[in-house]
């Protein structure tokens, strides 16, 4: 696959939204608000001025381009947009911890400098202020804005709570492997779809449709985000290679290729049945069994799949059309990445 250029989200709203993420990040608690600040790249672990990658804003950016896409002006999808970002960036903070993963864009994770309690304790925030932003927006459907991002937070616990499971479990099944996915991943691009389109004062049918795209993309966007798990270049995507592998994490292809009754299933159940920490050569030698039992080609073509049942939805749409192109950019971005 392809890497295409993201749709940048400091376009969005005339370039609005980092500024609104930061405001709303300033209101915390000064001891909070350090490390916060730390994890979205803005300072050094001592509070120095920093520019550090803080993520692709992909949510935020689909929840602007929905406002748009029905009628929307530039800036009705602001709250949102900061909301949703807030709540990623919430799970963020907490997979870390869960996973013991070290390195996330390229630096230490914000629980490896300042410690497991106090990371938990940003996330708590953070998802505490996304629902505060939200819910004093002063627009008249705050309230169904409200209970839609409640829906999602609650089945992205879901799904990591079975993500979690999985990792106990020899026998993952590939139906409930794409249904935690559906949960942990695509609820939050579904969500942030339908809050654009609410925010730009969409009827029923095309909040559904936006919904409905954001969800498939969100599916698709996690297949991606597996194959880089297992085959991205730490240098790009700022974890360290095979990473995925080494916390024996029942991604999408591993149990594609786990279920494939093949040689090299058996041979991959084996690894991840150890308790002890496989060295280098093992882990590529995983990644290889993953291949060779056909996870990786499986993804790939799910992602293709998910990609045009997502164009679909948006074909449905009769809107803005720069704000609709825009969408299908983003989900070209966000789906088709090198891995």
């Amino acid at each position: 696959m392809t890497a295409s250029p993201i749709v940048d989200p400091a376009t969005e709203a005339g370039g609005r939204f980092p500024q609104a993420l930061r405001a709303s990040v300033e209101t915390l608690p000064e001891s909070i608000r350090h490390i916060a600040g730390y994890h979205f790249g803005w300072w050094d672990p001592a509070g120095a001025p920093e520019h550090a990658d803080g993520g692709k804003a992909l949510r935020p950016t689909l929840v602007q381009l929905a406002a748009r896409a029905v009628g929307g002006d530039s800036t009705c999808g602001l709250p949102a947009a900061v909301a949703v970002e807030l709540v990623h960036n919430f799970s963020l903070l907490h997979d870390d911890v869960m996973d013991r993963d070290t390195t996330r864009r390229h630096r230490p994770t914000t629980w490896h400098v300042f410690g497991i309690g106090p990371a938990i304790l940003a996330g708590d925030a953070l998802v505490t202020l996304a629902f505060a932003g939200l819910a004093g927006n002063g627009r008249a459907n705050a309230d169904a804005a409200t209970r839609i991002l409640s829906a999602a937070v609650l089945s992205l616990v879901e799904g990591q709570t079975a993500d979690m499971e999985f990792e106990r479990r020899a026998d993952v099944g590939v139906e409930e492997c794409v249904a935690m996915v559906d949960r942990k991943t695509g609820a939050l691009f579904g969500c942030s779809g339908a809050l654009g389109a609410l925010a730009g004062d969409a009827g029923p049918s095309d909040i559904a449709r936006l919904q409905g795209f954001g969800n498939a993309l969100g599916r698709a966007f996690q297949h991606a985000d597996d194959l880089l798990g297992i085959w991205g270049d730490p240098a790009v995507h700022g974890k360290p290679a095979h990473s995925d592998l080494r916390n024996r994490k029942k991604s999408l292809p591993v149990v594609w290729a786990l279920r494939s009754q093949t040689p090299e299933a058996r041979a991959l159940a084996e690894l991840y049945g150890r308790t002890d920490d496989l060295d280098e050569a093992e882990l590529a030698h995983a990644a290889e069994l993953v291949e060779a039992a056909g996870g990786r080609d499986w993804s790939r073509a799910q992602i293709e799949l998910l990609h045009s049942s997502a164009m679909l939805a948006l074909s449905g749409l009769d809107g803005d059309p720069t704000a609709i192109a825009g969408l299908a950019s983003l989900a070209d971005s966000a789906t088709h990445r090198q891995s």
